[in-house]
């Protein structure tokens, strides 16, 4: 591929500018119709490089399929990204910036200039001192997550499509919604997907394979506290906000939390708080590599906050929990090859291969519990969900490289 003239970082600095931000407050699917703007974009792109069943469903899910041009019976294989992007930071009117042969210097983003990324905060850039590094101007995030791996996506089909020698099975190609705020597999039909293994398009640095991620919970405490006109409440009001601001004190400081743990540790996050006095809400996400230990933290959190209401007669609560994701590695593990073959390509590619946990889930999580074993591969997207966020393209490029490769991989592993 070294005349090959990439498209990669093209494609991506026009697809950032399009507002995809998902909601996690919202209840239909998808949460939010914008999605569909770059889901439109996507499918007369693909038609226009000759998939000819590029399809944009009614749920904001858009399917391809690159037919196979070998003689061998290759399982089919599907490639997918999500074309939403978080709720963490502004996704409009993002304006792409990209920094030809960075050299090491502090990035000052011109529309806030207090935005600075640096070397200091990000070390991955040393490792890219010579790369074409895109980010956002200061008022936005990038949305490289996962705009990154949807414009790999294209690259890699627009590289095919021009290259018909290249030997490979039946490829799918899956663009999804909502990924950000969990729901992202929740409308896909998996019997018109048809693909018996994946590969997700949402990793960071180069080499990164990943094919464990966090098991995931959701829970909900409700408080219900005693309600009194505060000129006439002694003795009397028992303010279900500040029984919420008691239990969240009472969580460890120095454990237990995203800000304090790392690699195989699982924690608990309060991610939202609302209420009055006499009713408040606060969300939590539970995380961990050990499914079983989903339990024991929830158990835990639970009997912190039945202590505390427990010193406030007439107040009662409510606990729920429901399930969001599990660790793919449970059902990968029964497939390794799957992992291997991607590695192979990453090798062929000239990128050392690295397999890394998740901190994190991604669609292929709960792909992998839904037929389609489905580990992660990296994008070069990296500070996600913020200010700072910013891709390599030449990161990007080895992607589209290691797909190229990877769909050669499975024809020659197939007997």
């Amino acid at each position: 591929m070294s005349n090959y003239n990439y498209t990669v970082s093209e494609r991506f600095m026009r697809y950032v500018q399009i507002d995809t931000q998902s909601d996690p407050e919202a209840t239909c699917f998808p949460s939010t119709e914008k999605q569909k703007d770059l889901a439109k974009i996507l499918l007369q792109e693909l038609l226009d490089l000759g998939i000819q069943d590029a399809e944009l469903d009614p749920h904001g899910y858009v399917y391809g399929t690159i037919p196979s041009n070998s003689s061998k019976q290759v399982p089919v294989i599907c490639f997918c990204s999500h074309m939403d992007t978080a709720p963490d930071c502004s996704g409009k009117d993002v304006k792409p910036i990209l920094h030809k042969n960075y050299q090491g210097q502090d990035i000052i983003l011109p529309d806030d200039t207090t935005q600075i990324i640096t070397t200091t905060q990000h070390p991955y850039l040393k490792e890219r001192i010579g790369d074409d590094i895109i980010t956002a101007s200061g008022n936005t995030l990038l949305g490289a997550d996962d705009k990154a791996g949807v414009a790999i996506i294209m690259d890699f089909v627009h590289y095919i499509m021009q290259h018909p020698e290249v030997p490979h099975g039946d490829i799918r190609i899956l663009f999804t919604p909502d990924e950000e705020v969990g729901r992202g597999v929740e409308k896909i039909d998996m019997q018109k997907l048809g693909a018996q293994y994946g590969y997700t398009l949402d990793g960071g640095e180069r080499g990164a394979l990943e094919s464990e991620s966090f098991s995931a919970d959701g829970a909900t405490l409700t408080i219900h506290g005693v309600s009194a006109h505060p000129g006439y409440a002694k003795g009397k009001l028992k303010n279900a906000t500040k029984i919420a601001a008691e239990i969240l004190d009472a969580l460890p400081k120095d454990s237990w939390s995203p800000e304090t743990t790392e690699g195989r540790e699982g924690y608990i996050h309060p991610t939202a708080i609302n209420g009055i006095q006499e009713k408040t809400i606060v969300k939590f996400i539970i995380r961990d590599f050990e499914t079983s230990m989903l339990k024991v933290h929830e158990d835990r959190l639970e009997t912190i906050a039945k202590n505390i209401i427990a010193k406030y007669p007439g107040t009662s609560y409510e606990f729920s929990v429901y399930e969001q994701y599990r660790n793919m590695m449970d059902m990968i593990q029964t497939v390794p090859f799957v992992v291997d073959y991607a590695e192979e390509a990453m090798t062929r590619a000239g990128v050392k291969a690295e397999r890394h946990l998740i901190r994190g889930g991604t669609d292929g999580s709960r792909l992998s519990f839904m037929g389609m074993p489905c580990p992660n591969i990296f994008t070069g997207e990296m500070a996600i969900h913020g200010k700072h966020e910013y891709v390599s393209v030449q990161d990007m490029q080895k992607a589209v490289d290691t797909l190229v490769h990877l769909c050669q991989v499975w024809v020659e592993k197939t007997i």
